[in-house]
């Protein structure tokens, strides 16, 4: 299939950068031929794909990568760049091209060490295909000084070297970094469009997915997830009663653990079916001696400390990750809440709950609503703080109840 398919309701970005690919195309032909590169050209060096959680950022930047790598007949014959189907479109797709990075953390940042050694590897010239890619899907993630050694490789790329930068907002990348890239905004896809892919590429029944699509208002990897995970429905089913638990104190407390609690049972889920591995495979190439109860060699220590840190440090960005994702989902709660007190007529996410909401609804005013998504967001602003999670909840919870 092309590489824009899995790239839904972004038809403008689509258009800019299949036209960016066309002339990528052009360029690297003019090069390879020793004639003047063409006027003009909508291809540049460094691009920022901006957009809310869910647009497809990544899946917009995977895609720009898989047509900068086509190497398709049908290019020579007028065809567009980006068939799905030669070698370099489908390594890039899968994540093995030789000469396209792709970088995503599972980390709360990424550091001057790592970047350094992308700003290496954006120094050297294509092994195989027509361009060197790096793709950064977590750009807001760098630190001060890892955006500060992005900067200078950004400013003096090499000259088939191309930056891809995916963030929420301009606002969360460096200004001298954002300042030097061409910026796309990708917006909240359309609810039937989301569902309509869900049916075409995942083969899931039309019902679920239309209602997988709804509640999660677009997001189209959590739409997946709560279409296909059991236990992803059952949390989110949880998260959505709390605002029916908080009539008093007590509620209020045991609601805010309940929600830490599951958001700690999720990280520990990830670790133990990633960190067993990672540490098996570590001590498997460092020679831990067989048959002598898998003592380490000397010297190895320290590796072995680093990966622990490691593990710690991605069970902390998990149970955050986890935390935000309830927190989305009551906001979206209190949205409904919103939209039926007013009137408004916008469609409800949460239909499945709709007694639930009208009883809310009827209890409070548009004023009481509004207070209480104001302390969601103060509870997100305060993890991201690190303020203690049992702490930012609990203030959460109780503002809830007193509106």
């Amino acid at each position: 299939m092309p590489v824009w398919d899995d790239l839904v309701g972004q038809e403008r970005v689509q258009t800019q950068l299949a036209a960016a690919a066309r002339d990528a195309d052009a360029l690297v032909t003019a090069v390879t031929n020793g004639t003047a590169p063409p006027a003009g050209s909508k291809m540049t060096h460094a691009w920022l794909f901006t957009g809310p959680p869910g647009s497809g950022r990544s899946t917009a930047a995977r895609a720009f990568a898989a047509a900068l790598q086509c190497t398709s007949p049908d290019r020579a014959l007028g065809g567009e760049p980006g068939c799905g189907f030669c070698d370099g479109c489908h390594t890039t797709l899968v994540g093995t091209h030789a000469d396209v990075e792709i970088v995503r953390t599972d980390l709360l940042s990424i550091g001057v060490k790592e970047t350094r050694a992308l700003v290496r590897r954006a120094q050297l010239s294509p092994a195989v295909g027509r361009w060197q890619v790096i793709v950064l899907e977590d750009a807001d993630r760098l630190t001060e000084g890892a955006g500060n050694v992005l900067l200078k490789a950004v400013e003096e790329p090499a000259p088939r070297t191309v930056w891809l930068l995916c963030a929420p907002s301009l606002e969360d990348v460096l200004p001298t970094i954002r300042s030097r890239c061409r910026h796309l905004t990708l917006r909240t896809p359309p609810v039937a469009a989301v569902a309509d892919v869900l049916v075409r590429r995942d083969g899931i029944e039309p019902s679920v997915a239309a209602a997988a699509a709804r509640a999660t208002q677009g997001h189209i990897g959590r739409a997946r997830r709560l279409a296909t995970d059991e236990a992803a429905r059952s949390r989110r089913a949880a998260v959505l009663r709390v605002p029916l638990r908080v009539d008093d104190v007590g509620g209020c407390l045991k609601a805010a653990q309940e929600l830490v609690d599951t958001a700690a049972e999720d990280a520990k889920q990830v670790a133990e079916e990633v960190d067993t591995k990672e540490t098996e495979e570590l001590r498997a190439a460092l020679g831990a001696a067989a048959g002598t109860g898998g003592r380490m060699p000397r010297g190895t220590a320290g590796v072995m400390k680093e990966l622990e840190d490691r593990q710690k440090r991605r069970r902390t960005r998990t149970q955050r990750d986890s935390l935000d994702l309830a927190l989305t989902d009551l906001t979206g709660f209190y949205r409904d809440v919103l939209a039926l007190q007013l009137g408004s007529g916008l469609a409800i996410a949460n239909e499945e709950i709709r007694p639930d909401l009208d009883r809310i609804a009827r209890a409070s005013g548009p004023e009481r609503t509004l207070r209480r998504i104001e302390a969601i967001i103060a509870c997100r602003d305060a993890l991201d703080r690190n303020v203690a999670p049992l702490l930012a909840v609990e203030a959460m919870t109780m503002s809830l109840r007193a509106g």
